[in-house]
């Protein structure tokens, strides 16, 4: 079984993401931020990473750049609405960094699975 590290500062979306990943079979942790996944970071081994971007205390473009230091294998999916810039922004800094695929939030559930049974098959 594949495992997932989730990482987002709403909580509500979390576990919203978190649901949907399990019922589709995949084994999930969740961070609800950056410095939080990095002590899961530590611990497990994961195979793919989903990212919030705008996130207090260690945003997921810090996370993005550490993984592609220690764990270049690692996929990642970068997600995001937006903040003092637009969610296309946000994104765009993410896919330059390193990130696998980028989704942009609000996102159908489908479209997120289609993401992640892409990059973890590949």
């Amino acid at each position: 079984m594949k495992t997932i590290l989730l990482i987002d500062d709403e909580t509500d979306i979390l576990l919203l993401l978190q649901r949907i990943l399990e019922n589709a079979g995949y084994n999930v942790m969740t961070a609800e931020n950056g410095k939080i996944a990095d002590r899961l970071l530590a611990l497990h081994s994961f195979d793919l990473v989903i990212t919030d971007i705008i996130m207090p205390e260690k945003d997921g473009m810090e996370v993005i750049f550490q993984l592609r230091q220690t764990s270049p294998g690692i996929k990642i999916i970068a997600i995001s609405g937006g903040g003092k810039l637009a969610p296309e922004g946000y994104l765009k800094m993410a896919e330059i960094a390193g990130a696998d695929a980028i989704i942009q939030k609000p996102f159908e559930s489908s479209d997120l699975l289609t993401v992640v049974d892409d990059l973890l098959t590949s």
